[in-house]
């Protein structure tokens, strides 16, 4: 059931005001900077903030309506809750710290088993040790576990990774991506880091001092040209791709998209299937097909529109590859000098270095 939300908050320093949607499906990414208030969002959501204002519906069923004077507890929400610091019960073993939230859901109410958890989050040889005893990563697995086994409609994640190093979060990415697909249970991920949006997010909400800035399938989000300018190095395109082929000589592999192939730093453990981050600032044009530089990805493009920068001195040039759409910025200066205009044919040179 898709989720809609309608919430006021004001304090001293800060004031929200988001309305917003969440599809029924896949992982919502809150995505900002610092303070802009993600985690006051999620809150709300959780139904921890109780002096909120406004409307908040899981499909036909009301959380929150305060013109009705109406406010739904957090235990009555179906939700699972991780946080960023875990909150692991210390003086509890790891079986011990995911069977409070399972045996706290009648039998007839579990609909996530404790084994196929077990399994999906390779917890079996912890299961006798003391959160003392595990690493930073192992400790977060088990925090999601135990929110899992409580069996949610929802699960809310606020910033899981910030606490990781980066090994540690390339260790949890996988695990979070794999319980979307096998449980196909709905996530609210809280993050600042692109590469976490990049990998995880099916569906964006961009927020700015308490109000979404704008909202959308991934991709088409990050590629709107009328984005606020506190988002500007966030400007891209994620391509969905399956990689063809390996050199392994050069550690390049091939991928494949609707557009074309792009040759890329090869990264094994993604598997076939790999999202590519493109930004808008790492695409450059040229009006003929040089073979003479080092940008290995060239690709026929169309121009279809272009849009004023929040500089001054760029523009913003939407282009057709094949069947999929990029995002360009480039300096006005060469948008005069090499012609360019809508329905001029170009092509866009990527870096391969730039694609991670």
């Amino acid at each position: 059931m898709s989720l809609r939300a309608n919430l006021q908050l004001q304090r001293s320093a800060f004031s929200l005001d988001a309305e917003f949607s969440l599809p029924a499906r896949g992982v919502t990414v809150l995505f900002g900077p610092s303070g802009s208030g993600k985690t006051t969002l999620l809150r709300c959501l959780a139904g921890l903030e109780t002096q909120v204002s406004g409307e908040i519906w899981q499909g036909d069923v009301c959380w929150q309506d305060s013109t009705r004077k109406f406010f739904l507890p957090c235990w009555q929400r179906g939700i699972g809750m991780v946080f960023q610091d875990t909150r692991l019960f210390p003086h509890l073993d790891v079986r011990g710290n995911l069977a409070f939230g399972y045996q706290r859901t009648p039998a007839a109410l579990r609909k996530i088993d404790w084994q196929q958890t077990l399994d999906l989050l390779e917890l079996t040889p912890l299961l006798a040790h003391r959160p003392t005893q595990l690493s930073g990563g192992e400790r977060q697995r088990i925090a999601i576990a135990r929110a899992l086994l409580t069996s949610p409609s929802l699960l809310l994640l606020d910033e899981p990774l910030a606490a990781l190093d980066q090994t540690r979060k390339l260790e949890i990415l996988p695990y979070l991506a794999q319980i979307q697909q096998q449980l196909d249970l709905p996530m609210v991920y809280i993050t600042h880091a692109m590469d976490e949006v990049s990998r995880l997010a099916d569906h964006l909400i961009l927020i700015h001092e308490g109000r979404v800035q704008a909202q959308g399938p991934l991709s088409a989000t990050l590629s709107r040209p009328d984005l606020p300018s506190i988002f500007d190095e966030e400007l891209s395109v994620i391509l969905e791709t399956e990689r063809l082929s390996v050199d392994p000589h050069y550690n390049l592999a091939r991928l494949a998209f609707s557009g074309g192939e792009l040759l890329v730093p090869d990264l094994p453990r993604h598997g076939t299937k790999r999202r590519v981050r493109i930004l808008a600032r790492d695409i450059s044009l040229s009006c003929g097909p040089h073979n003479d530089v080092s940008i290995l990805n060239r690709l026929p493009a169309t121009v279809r529109s272009i849009h004023p920068a929040s500089h001054a001195a760029h523009v913003l040039i939407t282009l057709d590859v094949g069947s999929s759409q990029m995002l360009a910025r480039i300096t006005r200066y060469s948008l005069d000098k090499l012609g360019i205009a809508p329905g001029t044919q170009v092509w866009a040179q990527i870096k391969s270095v730039a694609l991670l």
